[in-house]
């Protein structure tokens, strides 16, 4: 009943495939031995780390389960934000002032670095300052939030400011929203261009980046390691583990912190002159309000809508995925009621507990996981702190360092409790609490 949604020429994959194919990351050559340092996990931020190892000129070897890039590092929306969600008053009762204060610079650090990043290493991935307009799902949510603006909390200024509803048509062409606020810093790029990017100034650094070759164990060995993998076993003095929301039975201390959750994206096929610039003029990324979250975007080129959210708990089916997504675009933008959908997949976003991102190691096991589905800028930024910390250079450290990596009674990787939470999710959202 749904194929008419779809495209002749449907692809049930990731839309920024297209642009940057995956790199399997064979290679003809044996692995190493041993290495200095062996990251496990080929996304940012374990491509991140180990540019940091290799610069400082520690032999460095990435290995990574399937395709380099194959996890969300190439499935993301490319959103990129200052990525902490909890607030400064709920970090301070948690923290103390000072660490809260801390916690918010390391969000804006984080957006920072991207673009410094980006623009340093010449990578060609359509990165912009575009800014963010979070939409209000209800009127009263509008003053909540510019009661906020109006008395900021200690912190970065974020230059955020409000957008009453009789002016929404110039951020966004829909009667949804009871106005919203719009985030100037904010930015977006193409996350498969910037995967491919960054590999290759991590290959250029001398590190040797191996996929198909998942590690199945690691051993303590004298004063460092022994991994066994898919092409061998290779010894290492540290050890970075890279794998956040694909985190499984390797290190079952960290599949027990982190959350693996479902995020799913389609995206439309190319739409009509002139209708982008009427529904999304200014080009933001967009968000609402609601507890279950949807992100949307014009693709870099503005001709087509990428349109994300958590529709699922465990859809593994992009044609069954896709008719949600595009349900809930239609009711956003009616105007694309005769658009079909060209591509759908979805990633699998790594949330922690505390609702924080962490980083840290134990005797030479480096990690740095929980993003919390703001990975594009965090797990850029945490990957090449992490990597400074593995390399031993002091300007590694973080607010993130050694925080409480809280887990709960009976769960040891599989999220039961997921279900009962969306449908309380689901109430909250309709009543805008």
């Amino acid at each position: 009943m749904t194929q008419h949604l779809f495209t002749d020429d449907f692809k049930p994959a990731p839309y920024w495939w297209e642009g940057a194919p995956l790199d399997p990351g064979a290679g003809a050559a044996p692995l190493p031995a041993e290495a200095d340092v062996v990251v496990i996990g080929a996304g940012y931020t374990g491509l991140q780390a180990a540019l940091q190892t290799a610069r400082t000129g520690l032999s460095t070897l990435v290995l990574d389960a399937q395709d380099l890039g194959w996890g969300c590092s190439s499935r993301n929306g490319g959103q990129i934000s200052t990525s902490i969600k909890p607030s400064y008053h709920e970090l301070a009762k948690r923290f103390g002032p000072d660490r809260a204060a801390r916690i918010l610079a390391e969000g804006r650090a984080s957006l920072d670095y991207i673009a410094r990043f980006v623009a340093d290493e010449g990578i060609d991935c359509s990165f912009q300052v575009v800014g963010r307009f979070h939409g209000m799902h209800k009127p009263r949510l509008y003053e909540a939030y510019a009661r906020q603006i109006a008395n900021p909390a200690p912190g970065p200024d974020t230059g955020a400011f409000m957008v009453p509803k009789s002016e929404q048509s110039t951020e966004i062409a829909t009667e949804v929203y009871h106005g919203g606020i719009v985030y100037p810093h904010f930015a977006s790029l193409d996350p498969g261009r910037y995967h491919r990017g960054l590999l290759a100034a991590v290959r250029a650094a001398g590190a040797a980046a191996v996929g198909h070759c998942g590690v199945s164990e690691i051993a303590r060995e004298g004063t460092g390691f022994c991994l066994t993998c898919a092409q061998g076993r290779v010894r290492a003095g540290r050890v970075i583990l890279a794998t956040n929301g694909y985190s499984g039975p390797l290190s079952p201390w960290h599949r027990r912190r982190v959350i693996p959750i479902g995020s799913y994206i389609i995206a439309t096929e190319p739409l009509a002159p002139g209708l982008m610039d009427r529904l999304i003029p200014k080009d933001r990324i967009l968000s609402d309000t609601r507890k279950l979250v949807y992100y949307y975007r014009a693709s870099p080129d503005r001709q087509r809508i990428l349109f994300g959210g958590r529709v699922s708990l465990n859809e593994t089916d992009p044609r069954k995925s896709g008719p949600h997504l595009y349900a809930e675009m239609l009711r956003i933008f009616p105007q694309l009621a005769s658009i079909r959908i060209s591509h759908s997949w979805s990633g699998t976003v790594g949330y922690s507990f505390d609702k924080l991102m962490h980083c840290g190691q134990d005797n030479g096991l480096f990690y740095a996981m929980g993003y919390c589905g703001s990975g594009v800028g965090m797990a850029s930024y945490l990957g090449m702190r992490i990597g400074q910390q593995a390399a031993g250079l002091a300007e590694g450290a973080t607010a993130f360092d050694d925080l409480p990596f809280a887990s709960m009674p009976l769960y040891r990787g599989n999220p039961w409790f997921l279900a009962p939470s969306i449908a309380v999710y689901r109430i909250r959202d309709r009543l805008g609490i």
